[in-house]
C-alpha cells in the first residue's frame, strides 16, 4: 500500500475529467498532484465511461489509503437555437431575426427555437444574449408561436449556440428527463456530490434531494441571477454550493460578478457548507503549458475570498496541459495561503458562534489549536457536522477527520483544511483519542513532541453531541 499523500495547502483542488485524464496512469499523476476531488461532466461522456473513471478512483483511493471525492455534475436544461441552411449566418447591427418553432433550417431572416415556453415567457422590449453573451438581440415583437428580434451587437450566429435571458424566471424545470437518467445512473455508481444545474430558486433543488435522498450530498450551481437573489434560502436545502461564473457572468455585467462571487463565498461559508468557485480558472492552459497572469490572479483572488475549493474545466477534461494545470493551481494556492495578508482576511471574517454546544467546542476548539500551536485540529464525527464547523472558522492548521462513515470521509475531501480518515476499529473516546494520535503520527501531520486538539461526543458515536476538547500529545 502506498504511502497517503500529504497536501501542502487547505483549499482543495476539483479537476474534472474527460477525454484526456480518463486513463487510470494519467488519473493517478492528477491526484498524486494535487487532486482531491473528481468531476464527471454528465454533459458529456458516456454512463460507462464515467463508470470506469469512478472505478478507477476507487482503486486510487485503496493504492493511497485516503479517501477521494468524486462529484457528479448534471447537465441541466440547454436553451439553444436550431441549425441553418449554411451552418451559420452573419449579423448586422438593426437587423431584425425572427424566432420561431418551424425546425427547418433557418437563413438569415429565421431560426428555430425550440422552446416555445421561452416564447410566453418574454415580452417586447426583453433582450437575449445568444452564444456566451458575443451576440445581443432584443425583441420588438411578439406573437402566438414567434418572436421578431433586433440586433443590438453581434457579427455572426451559428448552428445550436445557447442563448440567455437576463433578469427572467424561465418556466422550465431545472431536472431534465436527460438529467433523471443520468442522476439515476450517478447514485447507482456511488458518487459523493451531485451538482445541479440551472437552479433559479430554491423550489428547484426540492425534488433532486428527494431523488438523492441521503445517497449522496446535494451542491447547487449558482448560475443565474435569480439564483444570486434567493440563495438564503437555497441554502437550507442544499449541501454545498459550485459558483459557476460562466453562465452567471454571461446573464450578469462582467463588472458585477467580482462582487457577487466575494458576497456568495462568504453567504455559504459562514453557512458551515463548502463552496467552489469555478469557470474559467486558468482557461488558456487548455492550449498553453502556462497561464496568464490574471488568471493566477483569478485563482489566488478565489483563495483570498475563502473559497473551499477552486475548480478546473476543460484544462483537465480536454486541455493539452491537464497535470500541469492542476500544478500551478496547486502552488498558486500554497503561495497564497502563505501570505501573512490572507491569514489576516480569514481572522477578520470569522463566522459568529451559534448558540449551540457543539459549535462552541468547535468554535474553541480552534482558538486553543492556534493558541498553543498545535500541529492539527482532530475531529471524531459520524454525519461530518464538526468538521464543517470546524473547516468555517478557516483554520491554519489541518483539520483530521475521523470517522467510521465511508461516505462522510470521502464528501469532507471537498472541505476547506480537510483531511479524512476512515476508521473501523474504535469503540470509545479513549481508544479514539489513542487512533488519532498513531494515524497522525503515521501520515505525517504529527511527529513525538507536537500536539493535538481533539474533538467528539460523549455519548461516544452519537451524531451531533460534540461536547468534549482534549489536547493530547504525541510520544
Amino acid at each position: 500500500m502506498t504511502t497517503s499523500i500529504r497536501r501542502y495547502r487547505q483549499t482543495k483542488i476539483v479537476a474534472t475529467l474527460g477525454p484526456a485524464s480518463g486513463d487510470e496512469d494519467v488519473m493517478r499523476t492528477l491526484f498524486e498532484t494535487g487532486v482531491d476531488v473528481f468531476r464527471m461532466n454528465f454533459s458529456h461522456g458516456t454512463h460507462e465511461a464515467h463508470r470506469k473513471n469512478l472505478e478507477t478512483a476507487r482503486k486510487l483511493e485503496k493504492e493511497f489509503n485516503r479517501p477521494i471525492g468524486i462529484l457528479a455534475d448534471l447537465q441541466g436544461p440547454k436553451l439553444r437555437v436550431g441549425q441553418f441552411k449554411d451552418g451559420k449566418i452573419v449579423l448586422t447591427k438593426g437587423q431584425t431575426l425572427r424566432f420561431d418553432l418551424d425546425e427547418s433550417d433557418g437563413d438569415e431572416t429565421r431560426v428555430c427555437l425550440p422552446h416555445p415556453e421561452i416564447m410566453e415567457a418574454l415580452n417586447i422590449g426583453d433582450s437575449i444574449l445568444l452564444d456566451d453573451g458575443k451576440v445581443h438581440v432584443g425583441v420588438k415583437e411578439k406573437g402566438k408561436d414567434f418572436l421578431a428580434v433586433e440586433v443590438i451587437a453581434g457579427q455572426a450566429l451559428s448552428n445550436n449556440k445557447g442563448f440567455n435571458v437576463p433578469g427572467i424566471i424561465l418556466p422550465i424545470p431545472a431536472l431534465t428527463e436527460k438529467d433523471r437518467t443520468d442522476l439515476d445512473a450517478a447514485l447507482e455508481m456511488g458518487v459523493d456530490w451531485v451538482a445541479q444545474s440551472f437552479v433559479q430558486r430554491a423550489d428547484d433543488v426540492l425534488e433532486t434531494r428527494k431523488i438523492i435522498d441521503g445517497r449522496a450530498a446535494l451542491m447547487a450551481k449558482i448560475e443565474k441571477p435569480s439564483a444570486v437573489e434567493d440563495i438564503t434560502e437555497i441554502l437550507k436545502h442544499i449541501d454545498g454550493v459550485m459558483l459557476a461564473r460562466g453562465d452567471l457572468g454571461v446573464e450578469l455585467p462582467p463588472e458585477d460578478v467580482p462582487a457577487v462571487q466575494k458576497k456568495i463565498v462568504r453567504k455559504v461559508r459562514h453557512a458551515g457548507k463548502p463552496i467552489i468557485v469555478a469557470t474559467q480558472m486558468l482557461e488558456s492552459m487548455i492550449e498553453n503549458a502556462r497561464p496568464t497572469r490574471a488568471e493566477a490572479s483569478d485563482v489566488a483572488t478565489a483563495v483570498y475570498d475563502g473559497a473551499d475549493a477552486v475548480m478546473l474545466s476543460a484544462e483537465t477534461a480536454t486541455g493539452a496541459y491537464p497535470v500541469e494545470a492542476v500544478s500551478i493551481m496547486d502552488r498558486i494556492c500554497q503561495r497564497t495561503e502563505a501570505d501573512k495578508a490572507y491569514r489576516r482576511i480569514m481572522k477578520s471574517d470569522t463566522p459568529e458562534t451559534e448558540s449551540d454546544a457543539s459549535d462552541a467546542i468547535t468554535v474553541s476548539a480552534v482558538h486553543v489549536a492556534h493558541d498553543i500551536e498545535a500541529a492539527c485540529i482532530v475531529n471524531y464525527t459520524t454525519s461530518g457536522s464538526t468538521t464543517l464547523r470546524t473547516a468555517r472558522q478557516r483554520p491554519s492548521v489541518p483539520v483530521i477527520c475521523l470517522t467510521q462513515n465511508e461516505s462522510t470521509a470521502r464528501r469532507l475531501m471537498l472541505s476547506y483544511a480537510v483531511r479524512s480518515i476512515h476508521i473501523t476499529n474504535v469503540n470509545s473516546f479513549a481508544e479514539t483519542v489513542e487512533a488519532a494520535i498513531k494515524l497522525t503520527k503515521e501520515k505525517g501531520y504529527t511527529q513525538s513532541g507536537n500536539k493535538i486538539v481533539m474533538t467528539a461526543g460523549v455519548p461516544f458515536g452519537v451524531s451531533g453531541t460534540t461536547n468534549v476538547l482534549r489536547i493530547a500529545d504525541v510520544e
